[in-house]
């Protein structure tokens, strides 16, 4: 590719990748992560993904070759490199809870036959569904009881009239800015970069991404279709639930995931900008 193509194709991409960082931008702001941060985050980012995503096979990775992709001077380079690929940990809290409400909302046990969550009792004799039950088919490292205060506590369960445990809608959609939150943050706009990219980079698009989108709605429209919207996405992510987690009761096991997103989104557009000079 030669240098003329190469700038023309990075110029192309400046008015996407603004727009998508706009929003980023804005959380950074709000959350005190500054331009020089930010800066310094990115240097270590460049330097990573060029020496992991683009090392030549059978050939050492240098720090010449680095420099000369991202444009960092080779000092710096071999000061940021070594420090390993990164890693994306889940926090143990997330793993577990995701874990149980994804049984919770998949198995045949523990939902009624329009597939919503029953509720349960604490604990229940022989094979009968309970919270007890549900908690011991994931983990037996903590005890139901420790795991159900922690859930009242946090407002993903509540107890009815008949003490029974009901799945609160906030266990779907973790609020707060707290740590289950911010790691769903990164993981899901990083698999839907990650398709988008990959589907601009590839010689075909391999990944699905679509959306419907219509502008110039009034606000009661645009209020009644994210509405509708939310319960067409619900309704998607419950049925692909259930089919995947019937699908590994058989699977042995692998070195793969798989994640099946969906977004919705209405915001006031503003106003075009009204011609001539500026």
């Amino acid at each position: 590719m030669s240098d003329e193509i190469a700038s023309s194709e990075g110029a192309a991409l400046h008015a996407p990748v603004a727009r998508l960082l706009r929003p980023l931008v804005r959380l950074f702001v709000a959350r005190g992560i500054t331009f020089p941060a930010l800066t310094n985050l990115l240097r270590e980012l460049y330097v990573n993904v060029a020496e992991y995503d683009f090392a030549l096979p059978g050939k050492e990775q240098t720090d010449s070759r680095v420099s000369l992709l991202t444009g960092i001077h080779r000092k710096e380079v071999r000061r940021l490199r070594g420090a390993g690929a990164p890693v994306s940990a889940v926090p143990a809290v997330v793993s577990r809870t995701s874990r149980i409400i994804a049984r919770w909302l998949a198995d045949p046990r523990f939902t009624d036959g329009q597939g919503r969550p029953l509720p349960l009792p604490r604990s229940a004799p022989g094979e009968a569904p309970s919270f007890e039950a549900l908690v011991a088919g994931i983990t037996r490292d903590l005890r139901p009881r420790a795991v159900l205060d922690e859930w009242l506590d946090r407002g993903l369960a509540s107890l009815d009239v008949s003490d029974r445990v009901v799945l609160a809608e906030a266990a779907y959609v973790p609020k707060g800015g707290g740590e289950p939150q911010l790691y769903y943050f990164g993981r899901n706009l990083h698999d839907h970069i990650a398709a988008s990219v990959a589907n601009i980079v590839g010689e075909s698009p391999r990944f699905l991404e679509r959306a419907v989108h219509y502008d110039g709605l009034s606000e009661d429209l645009a209020r009644r279709l994210e509405a509708r919207a939310r319960e067409i996405a619900m309704e998607a992510l419950q049925q692909a639930n259930r089919e995947a987690h019937a699908a590994c009761q058989t699977d042995p096991g692998g070195d793969h995931r798989w994640n099946f997103g969906l977004y919705v989104y209405a915001e006031a557009a503003p106003p075009p900008a009204p011609p001539g000079p500026r």
